[in-house]
């Protein structure tokens, strides 16, 4: 139910006469600020009031003989304005009527009264109250008044004029009647019609003078009818083409006319023309990106297409399309970088200077990418930067793990929003140049989905007959990736499709041996790590034992690369840097710890070492070698035999290439019963349990096959295996050793173990000469193709197998702990 407050009794009458101001106002007067709205005398309006600070105003004015100030907010957006947010210059109004409404705001009808001067502003009890004081215009007289009347004339004809055209606006013949002859009322009348920003009312509500007031507001409307006239005369150029223009069309094309009147309608696109025409580009790059700039001149800027073209020829003009640096070709400068960048890696090091001096002569290299394969850690990334700074050539890597869109690496297409080129084409944008040195990081991380095959799409990117004409679905221009020299990295090649690795010549980058990395420790982690915690690099006083360092690779780090052993050097320096801050060192002489005092900075050792370990109980146990993606390993193979009914238990998280392994090794044990001096039947007594530690992790491969025979064998015989000997090799159930992968990493791994001999596969020999010279030196590898040669090499030689005896009637094979194989003296 609405209440309804009659009229004031004081309520203009019909006729129009002005309302009558008190001879004196009160003390304080509420005041209801208002937002986006100027209020001025003369003005008659209703207004929706639901903010409760106004509604307490609105309750206040009951005091006050329904007086009330409206006072305009500075700032529109704010909800709760305080008093310094509110203008000095009002609206003293009354109350005429006052509504409440279901949804609880109240619809009241202001009257203006005069112009006042907010002197104070308090906030009271939730309402703003104010000490205001009349704030009149001065009257016009004299010479002014004539000049006054013509200037309101004029201002009422142009007014009338705006409010013919201005499509919002009503038209009030009422109130011009009402202020008909008086001229201050008409230019109160006419400002509180228009319709522009609510500070530019107020500077004509705070106009010192009448005369002043009267100018600004006839400027104010010029300029509004100005830009009416203007959207008039588009209305009618507009109209002739709505017959066949949807009203989208009519909309960009107004736009259009808008700015072309305003002298700016070519600004933006005059920039994109002159970096188009000041692009050096091939000719059909060149030609279409001319005519994308013309399609883009006749859209208006508002036009989403408009927004997708530009973006377009932004990465058309930034592409290095001629852009290339001059190559140094240098050979003994390039090995010079790669000497002083990285320790050891001569293989690597001599391959990549054979292609520098190809392209030293020939001028262009048209072989194989290269793939350097290595486990994590052992600088493959780093190689990459080596090279191009050794070239003389940007540098630019691009991490392929885990993309799984094909559209990474061809773009997508420009149809779809927020589309971009490719990874390929961005790298380009970024190297700046046409000829970069381009690593493709962890491209055996490569995923596939319904999204496309990326490794797909990187054949044409890396197979040297293709690239040259190179198309990403963005551009749809051919690229030139002719001159980029690719480099691609990964930890495995299992990872990498036929076809890709078809197109890449594989470099293998082993795992360190511990003198590689004690002098990579030595030349580049400790006196970059030094410096980054602030301490001193001088190698006089900074040098850290080799001791020392022997202790850190030994005792906490198991790796391939490099990695580990930085973050215990790091550790290292950050206790010094501590001891340095606390005032108990130098840093220009930083305290380096000796090996004695390695665990109080870092702890007991995280790995066990090597030196003796199991040495004195080797029966059921051999030592295999295992190949994984951060590098080698060793691996200790335990068989047990215990009495029971014939069954095999497999333990260890084993794949089922290893389990297969087991089975044949197993076979093999039972064919060779006799040999063994073994009961032909003794698999039907004794339950095998075959165990691969750590349990943890999954193990699978079919190189376990001769360990696992190895430790059968001893098992069942009862003699022990010669301790520092590793082998690897598969084994067949006629007891043939067959070639298997990884023997680089593994014989590095067997060395870092302590390990003296290796039995591999002799059709494995080519790979020896492969080996570091060290590796070579410290190992003695041993061939072999049969299982018999293994049990040779594992029991020690000179054994003498019993194979005399007959299956079924000879003697009883003796117990496991009793030998079954005599070693003759």
């Amino acid at each position: 139910m609405e209440r309804v407050t009659p009229p004031h009794p004081d309520a203009p009458d019909p006729e129009g006469a002005p309302p009558a101001v008190p001879a004196q106002l009160p003390e304080r007067l509420p005041v209801l600020a208002l937002r986006d709205l100027v209020f001025f005398p003369s003005m008659v309006l209703p207004l929706l009031v639901g903010r409760p600070r106004s509604v307490a105003a609105l309750d206040r004015a009951r005091k006050t003989d329904d007086l009330i100030l409206l006072v305009a907010q500075r700032d529109a957006e704010l909800p709760e304005p305080t008093p310094e947010d509110l203008y000095r210059v009002g609206t003293l109004a009354r109350i005429v009527q006052r509504t409440s409404l279901p949804d609880g705001t109240d619809r009241v009808v202001f009257e203006g009264m005069a112009r006042v001067r907010l002197l104070e502003i308090q906030s009271r009890s939730g309402a703003f109250e104010a000490h205001a004081e009349p704030f009149p215009h001065p009257p016009v007289t004299g010479d002014d008044a004539v000049p006054f009347a013509a200037l309101v004339r004029r201002l009422e004809r142009t007014a009338r004029e705006y409010q013919h055209l201005h499509p919002d606006l009503p038209s009030a013949p009422e109130e011009a009647e009402a202020g008909a002859g008086d001229p201050a009322r008409t230019l109160q009348r006419i400002v509180g019609h228009l319709l522009v920003p609510a500070s530019d009312k107020q500077e004509i509500l705070e106009a010192p003078t009448l005369p002043e007031a009267a100018t600004a507001t006839l400027e104010l409307v010029e300029r509004e009818l100005e830009i009416l006239r203007i959207e008039e005369k588009l209305d009618r150029q507009m109209t002739q083409q709505m017959d066949r223009e949807r009203r989208t069309i009519y909309l960009q094309e107004q736009m259009r006319a808008i700015q072309k009147e305003l002298g700016d309608d070519d600004s933006e696109w005059g920039d994109l023309e002159v970096l188009v025409a000041d692009a050096d580009l091939p000719p059909s790059v060149r030609e279409r990106a001319e005519r994308e700039l013309r399609r883009l001149q006749k859209l208006s800027p508002a036009a989403p297409e408009s927004g997708v073209i530009r973006s377009y020829l932004d990465w058309i003009v930034s592409l290095p399309w001629t852009a290339r640096t001059d190559d140094n070709l240098d050979v003994a400068h390039a090995r010079s970088v790669l000497e002083a960048a990285h320790y050891g890696l001569d293989e690597v090091k001599d391959r990549i200077l054979d292609h520098i001096a190809v392209l030293s002569l020939v001028g262009e290299l048209q072989g194989p990418v290269l793939c350097l394969v290595g486990p994590p850690g052992v600088g493959k990334t780093s190689l990459g930067r080596s090279i191009a700074r050794a070239l003389g050539r940007r540098f630019v890597r691009v991490s392929l793990g885990g993309v799984r869109d094909e559209a990474e690496i061809r773009g997508h297409r420009r149809t779809y929003v927020g589309s971009l080129p490719g990874r390929v084409v961005q790298g380009l944008r970024d190297a700046g140049s046409r000829n970069p040195v381009f690593l493709l990081d962890e491209v055996d991380k490569l995923a596939r989905d319904g999204h496309g095959d990326p490794a797909a799409a990187l054949l044409e990117v890396l197979d040297p007959e293709q690239n040259a004409s190179f198309r990403d679905h963005y551009l749809e221009l051919e690229v030139d990736l002719s001159e980029v020299l690719f480099l691609t990295t990964a930890n495995t090649l299992a990872g990498i499709p036929g076809a890709l690795r078809d197109r890449m010549e594989v470099i293998r980058i082993p795992g360190y041996l511990d003198t590689e990395k004690r002098a990579i420790a030595q030349r580049f982690l400790l006196p970059t790590q030094l410096r980054r915690h602030g301490l001193s690099t001088d190698p006089e006083h900074t040098a850290m034992t080799d001791q020392t360092v022997d202790r850190i690779i030994q005792d906490y780090t198991r790796e391939a690369g490099v990695r580990e052993l930085d973050r215990c050097l790091a550790r290292v320096a950050r206790k010094l840097a501590r001891e340095v801050a606390d005032g108990d060192g130098d840093a220009a002489r930083p305290r380096l710890p000796d090996a004695d005092a390695l665990r109080e900075l870092l702890g007991p050792p995280s790995h066990r070492r090597t030196e003796g370990a199991d040495d004195d109980d080797r029966v059921g146990i051999a030592t295999g070698l295992a190949w994984t993606q951060v590098g080698g390993e060793t691996l200790e193979v335990e068989v047990a035999v215990v009495p029971g009914n014939g069954s095999i238990q497999l333990t260890g998280t084993l794949g089922d290439i290893m389990k297969e392994s087991a089975i044949a090794a197993f076979t093999f044990a039972r064919a060779r019963s006799r040999m063994l001096g073994l009961r032909p039947q003794f698999h039907r007594e004794v339950d095998i349990h075959i165990h691969i530690p750590e349990g943890a992790t999954p193990k699978d491969g079919p190189s376990a096959g001769v360990t696992i025979a190895a430790a059968l064998v001893s098992a069942l015989t009862g003699l022990p295996t010669r301790p520092r000997v590793a082998m690897t090799g598969e084994i067949t159930l006629r007891g043939r050793v067959l070639p298997v992968g990884g023997i680089r990493e593994k014989a590095v791994a067997a060395l870092r173990v302590g390990m003296e001999k290796v039995v591999i596969p002799a059709a494995n020999a080519g790979e020896l000469e492969l080996l570091p010279a060290e590796v070579r030196d410290r190992l003695d590898f041993r061939l072999v193709d049969r299982m018999d040669q293994v049990i040779e090499e594992v029991f020690g030689p000179g054994i003498t197998l019993p194979g005399s005896t007959r299956v079924g009637d000879g003697p009883r094979g003796p117990d496991p702990v009793d030998g079954g194989i005599q070693i003759s003296q």
